[in-house]
């Protein structure tokens, strides 16, 4: 009789352990995607129990890092992994980390909801203000995207859209600032509306963190400090 093939046996238990850490990634993500839906929504509708519901399901994000990260824990004791494994548990743990803080800024966004606004979330600013929710949360979408197929070229773009989320943040600032000066009285309701807004530009920002993360998993090549172009010039060979 054949000997079972032990190596074989643990090699492949081993690479399923990557996997469920992979997909339980992707599991945090679609809640905190689905959260930042939930959030957009309650703020542009005013909806105060929608709003409540965010933040009280926040604990689910908070939960799975914990989760998440006691597993890269084990697998980096028990497996010390090398070389693209360990790549794929330190952007795993560094995901984690960011898609918590994503959590955070969505639930900030539905606190914002429960402060009196006063009627100050005017037709113009909620456009803009619906307008930067669907450029985060097609960043958030498509970076998630990006980790499950590691796709570098759709973390660039990923990280190449923060700047539009950044450019509709200071258009949404200006606007802001005029009513402000305009109308003193204002100020307490709209400082809700801007922290809101500034929640938002902070999730495209985490983002492009994970995009950067994908960027090192598939590369190993870490861009943090580094213009976009520069890397993308240097992939090309230019």
């Amino acid at each position: 009789m054949d000997k079972p093939n032990l190596d074989q046996h643990a090699s492949q238990q081993y690479n399923e352990e990557l996997e469920a850490i992979r997909s339980k990634v992707l599991q945090m993500g679609g809640v905190v995607e689905e959260q930042f839906q939930q959030a957009i929504s309650a703020l542009l509708g005013g909806d105060h129990e929608l709003a409540r519901s965010v933040i009280l399901n926040d604990v689910r994000v908070n939960a799975l890092e914990v989760e998440i990260d006691g597993e890269c824990t084990r697998i980096m004791a028990r497996r010390q992994p090398a070389a693209s494994d360990l790549r794929l548990v330190m952007a795993v743990i560094k995901t984690i980390n960011d898609l918590e803080r994503i959590g955070d800024e969505v639930k900030r966004v539905a606190k914002m909801v429960r402060e009196e606004m006063e009627g100050a979330l005017e037709e113009e600013i909620r456009q803009e203000l619906e307008h930067m929710g669907d450029l985060a949360r097609g960043m958030l979408r498509g970076v998630l995207d990006a980790f499950a197929r590691t796709d570098v070229d759709t973390a660039f773009e990923v990280a190449r859209a923060d700047a539009r989320v950044d450019v509709k943040y200071r258009v949404i600032t200006r606007q802001l600032m005029t009513h402000m000066a305009e109308d003193a009285a204002s100020i307490p309701s709209i400082l809700n509306i801007l922290w809101a807004a500034r929640a938002m530009e902070r999730i495209g920002d985490r983002c492009q963190n994970i995009a950067e993360y994908v960027i090192y998993l598939v590369l190993g090549k870490d861009i943090r400090h580094t213009r976009l172009e520069e890397v993308e010039a240097e992939l090309r060979g230019d």
